[in-house]
């Protein structure tokens, strides 16, 4: 097999973040579920950012975090996601090649808007989130290169594509592109009412070897196995797939495998400020290190400490090179 053209490649939404302080009385006004990601439409984006306060503006994503995080480990990376030509995607494309990543995917001509998310952090640092798709939900085969997605080590991606149709297809499209190039495949269950739209769905991608490495936090994962028994979940989750990594906030993460499972501490934290982004730069921490032949605990620890440096300041992308933290800790 030839060698990877990259690390880590990543199929996701392509989202401009906009980031808000509220108090819980604000989400209670708005009708917000705490915690949730809420698919919205484009007139309930202009009523949520009529009514948000200050705000800052950032490329994100879920996918697209996480490559951002794969590429300040020092990773080679690429990400795969429509946005718009307009202002806000000429924004997102600008930011995610100036980390380094290759991002070549042709900027729709016309259709809707560039997608943006509207995180609404409390003082707790919870983030509810409310997403306009836009242009994001219009990825397609087409966008998907088999040459580019076979010279991937890893292809992530992301369960928030598992709503589009046509966004469904291209994730299926690349996942066949990496496994007849014998790369591997990886899937984030992204949010726990998104395994609740499609958990059925979720079991056949593993079942059936869609995907190779799952990534969920404990409230995916009770929801993918319908119980609230996170051990019987675990039991269930070894026997589905081949690897999953699943974190626990403070309590760290546990890696499962058909060898059994191992428990990685969490990083210490001095203060939690926004947790948005946590989930997302845990999996790029792991993906990194697989794909640099590190063992499973040793990907768990880059993991943790990735998510440990997200959750310390606003926004969902790392605030100092990882690469260099990881050093400075004596995980590379």
């Amino acid at each position: 097999m030839t060698a990877p053209r990259y690390d880590v490649l990543g199929i996701g939404n392509a989202i401009v973040d906009v980031i808000a302080r509220a108090e819980d009385d604000f989400l209670i006004k708005q009708e917000m579920q705490k915690g949730s990601m809420a698919l919205i439409d484009e007139g309930r984006a202009k009523s949520i950012y009529d009514a948000m306060g200050p705000a800052t503006e950032s490329s994100g994503g879920s996918a697209a975090n996480t490559i951002a995080g794969v590429a300040s480990f020092g990773a080679k990376a690429a990400f795969v996601g429509k946005v718009r030509d307009d202002v806000l995607g000429r924004v997102f494309a600008h930011d995610i090649r100036a980390l380094g990543v290759g991002f070549e995917t042709p900027q729709a001509k016309d259709g809707p808007a560039t997608a943006c998310c509207y995180i609404m952090v409390t003082p707790d640092g919870e983030r509810t989130m409310n997403t306009y798709l836009g242009a994001a939900q219009n990825l397609t085969t087409a966008d998907i290169d088999p040459d580019m997605i076979g010279s991937a080590a890893i292809t992530y991606l992301e369960g928030y594509l598992w709503d589009p149709p046509h966004a469904k297809e291209a994730f299926l499209k690349a996942s066949k592109a990496a496994h007849d190039a014998g790369r591997m495949v990886a899937l984030t269950l992204s949010d726990a009412f998104c395994v609740g739209r499609y958990r059925d769905e979720f079991l056949k991608l593993m079942r059936d070897n869609t995907v190779d490495l799952i990534f969920a936090n404990e409230a995916e994962l009770k929801s993918l196995y319908e119980t609230a028994d996170f051990d019987s979940a675990v039991s269930a989750l070894q026997k589905d797939t081949k690897l999953a990594a699943v974190t626990r906030s403070e309590k760290g993460c546990v890696v499962v495998s058909k060898d059994g499972t191992k428990v990685v501490p969490a990083a210490p934290v001095s203060q939690v400020v926004d947790t948005t982004g946590a989930g997302d730069l845990f999996a790029a921490g792991f993906l990194f290190g697989l794909a640099r032949g590190r063992d499973h605990v040793a990907c768990g620890k880059l993991g943790a400490l990735a998510a440990a440096e997200v959750i310390q300041h606003m926004g969902a992308r790392p605030a100092v090179s990882l690469q260099a933290l990881a050093q400075e800790n004596g995980l590379l």
